[in-house]
């Protein structure tokens, strides 16, 4: 027990970031290099920033998570070698996320099955709204993109049309999303635990053309 609790408390030195307040994150001294980067919004248990960073090591990758238990069972599928490429952030992600990433920092965000909030009166507590994407515009490279899923229909309908009021976002698929799971994409235990259940995953994937609306 003694070793296990050791061993998360290194990892959590190595691959956790702390951030200071009034400064931007340096991701090129934070990673020793200045590969393409990028940041993966709830990343739950873990497993597809464990996984993709292995596959992808030409890439650095910041998970970022509110629930500090899902840190430690991220920490767990990390290995300091294996996925160096790798850094988690205990943190709520919002429109002040442009307080602590420079601009034009992020080549990929990645947003995996978010709250659906699927009550109306808790419609505004949703993630994907016109303020939020205001505040990522910004650390997202022209060119850059959005990768978002979800399984509840009537919330990726809402995304669909989010994104279709916007000159700065462009969808890659012609009908604006797709069920088909795309080459890069790792299943997770979330992922079958819903299609067992029935629900069916919708894929977004959009590519920033032009500066915030």
């Amino acid at each position: 027990m003694v070793e296990k609790i050791m061993d998360i408390k290194t990892k959590e030195e190595f691959f956790k970031i702390n951030l200071e307040e009034g400064k931007y994150l340096d991701f090129e001294d934070i990673f020793g290099n200045n590969y393409p980067l990028c940041l993966e919004i709830g990343s739950g248990k873990g497993e597809f920033i464990a996984v993709q960073s292995r596959f992808h090591p030409e890439t650095n990758f910041i998970g970022v998570e509110l629930k500090g238990k899902r840190i430690i069972t991220t920490l767990k599928k990390l290995d300091i070698e294996k996925n160096s490429n790798v850094r988690l952030m205990n943190l709520f992600i919002d429109e002040n996320v442009t307080d602590f990433i420079k601009p034009n920092s992020l080549d990929t965000v990645i947003i995996y099955h978010p709250d659906p909030w699927p009550k109306k009166k808790h419609h505004k507590r949703r993630l994907i709204q016109h303020k939020f994407l205001d505040a990522i515009n910004p650390i997202i490279k022209i060119n850059g993109y959005i990768k978002i899923s979800t399984d509840d229909a009537e919330y990726a309908q809402w995304i669909i049309d989010i994104f279709k009021e916007r000159k700065d976002f462009k969808s890659i698929y012609p009908e604006d999303f797709t069920m088909i799971n795309p080459e890069d994409h790792f299943t997770t235990y979330f992922d079958e635990l819903q299609a067992q259940e029935g629900f069916e995953t919708w894929f977004m994937l959009y590519k920033k053309i032009a500066e915030k609306n």
